[in-house]
Formats: C-alpha cells, sequence, structure tokens
C-alpha cells in the first residue's frame, strides 16, 4: 500500500461520508488484506482475525464523521483494528488456562541490546553464509519457505511481528508504522532488526538443515 496525500485521504473521507459505495469498495480493496495480516500477528487464530476486521470496519463506518484526520485514514483505520484485535486477544485470554498463555512472551526484553548496530547484538552472530541455491528466487516463492517464515513470525513478540508485518509485508511507510505501533522511529528499527534477524536464523536453519521452527502452541486454547 502507497503512501495517501492529504488530497487523498479528503477527497476519499468526503465521498465515504457521502455513503459512496465505490468509496467504501475502494477502501476495502485497498486496506483489507493488510487488516487481516496485522489482526493475525496479534489474535490466535484466523477466525478471530476475521472477526477483529470485521469489528473494524463497523467502527469506521459508525465513526468516520467523528474522524478529524490528525493521522492518515488508512492509519486510523489500523489503529482501530489492533485495538480491536488486542482486546479480542484478552477476551480469549481470559476464556483459556492461565497455562496455555503462561509460556507466551509478554514483551520484547529478549536480553538484546536495544541497539542496532552497536556491538554484537547489532550484528549477527556469524554472518549469514550464502545458501547456495540455483534459483534463490524460486526457494523464497516455495510453500515451504513461506511456511518457515510464517512459523518464525509467530514465535516473535507482538511488537516485534506486528512490525515486520506492517513494514515487510505490507509495504507501510516507516512513518506509518510508527504512528501504528505508537513508538519513535528508533524503537521501530529496534524492533524491526530482532524480528527480521529471527526471520533469517530460521531461514539459516531451514535451508542449511532441512528443519523448520516449531509452531507455538494454539493460544487462546484451553489444554484439557
Amino acid at each position: 500500500m502507497g503512501r495517501e496525500t492529504v488530497g487523498d485521504d479528503a477527497e476519499l473521507l468526503a465521498r465515504l461520508r457521502a455513503r459512496d459505495e465505490a468509496a467504501f469498495a475502494e477502501l476495502l480493496g485497498r486496506l483489507h488484506s493488510g487488516l487481516l495480516a496485522a489482526a493475525r500477528a496479534i489474535v490466535p487464530t484466523a477466525e478471530i482475525a476475521q472477526e477483529a476486521v470485521q469489528d473494524t470496519w463497523l467502527s469506521v463506518v459508525r465513526n468516520l464523521d467523528g474522524f478529524e484526520g490528525r493521522s492518515s485514514l488508512s492509519t486510523w483505520i489500523y489503529t482501530i483494528l489492533i485495538n480491536r484485535a488486542r482486546t479480542l486477544a484478552a477476551r480469549e485470554r481470559r476464556t483459556a488456562s492461565s497455562a496455555a498463555y503462561a509460556a507466551t512472551p509478554a514483551g520484547d526484553g529478549d536480553g538484546e541490546d536495544d541497539e542496532p548496530g552497536l556491538g554484537a547484538a547489532g550484528r549477527w552472530e556469524q554472518p549469514p553464509a550464502p545458501w547456495g541455491l540455483d534459483d534463490p528466487a524460486a526457494a523464497m516463492a516455495s510453500r515451504e519457505t513461506l511456511e518457515v517464515v510464517e512459523r518464525a513470525l509467530a514465535t516473535l513478540p507482538e511488537a516485534q511481528r506486528l512490525a515486520v508485518v506492517l513494514r515487510d509485508v505490507e509495504g507501510l511507510p516507516a512513518g506509518d508504522a510508527c504512528n501504528i505501533l505508537a513508538v519513535s522511529e528508533s524503537n521501530l528499527r529496534v524492533l524491526l532488526h530482532r524480528g527480521r534477524q529471527k526471520v533469517r536464523r530460521a531461514l539459516d536453519q531451514y535451508m542449511k538443515e532441512g528443519t523448520r521452527p516449531s509452531r507455538p502452541p494454539p493460544a487462546g486454547k484451553a489444554r484439557r
């Protein structure tokens, strides 16, 4: 998704407030898949992600007249989505056994330094070795490789996972990602560095050894 201009926002917003169905279809086509990806980075199942996105669109329709334009329209919608997804994730935690969530990382503190590029934490523990592939593009497009990336993303703390999804998967500008996540540019760089590094490690292990990251246990489900 490309960056929206103020003029684009104003024109689209006027059409949305006039209940222009084509404007809603345009907005849906522009943002829906990205919202699903962001929701899936927060909630435990695809079904709950769908629920979060549906609730988000309802909230957008109900609150369009109150949107003051302090951020871009897409940033406003992503913020609604993330808040709703976090609410639904909390609901799942309340209804699940406490043991199912006890092992889930609650934050980003994993013992690494906070500044990438300074000292050991800003560099690979070992320089990444070439994978020796005849066709790297084909390998990256393979279903198995994509599954490795998805599993690696699923193991990241939420903030890292969202940062990678918003910037690397959905291609949002850094400024928009900062606004959505309510972090500074330096903090976003830290989150991206850590998240990308862990995904790269998983890919290295898969390419060299053929092993994939373990899937985390399904969140939000009580263990019997």
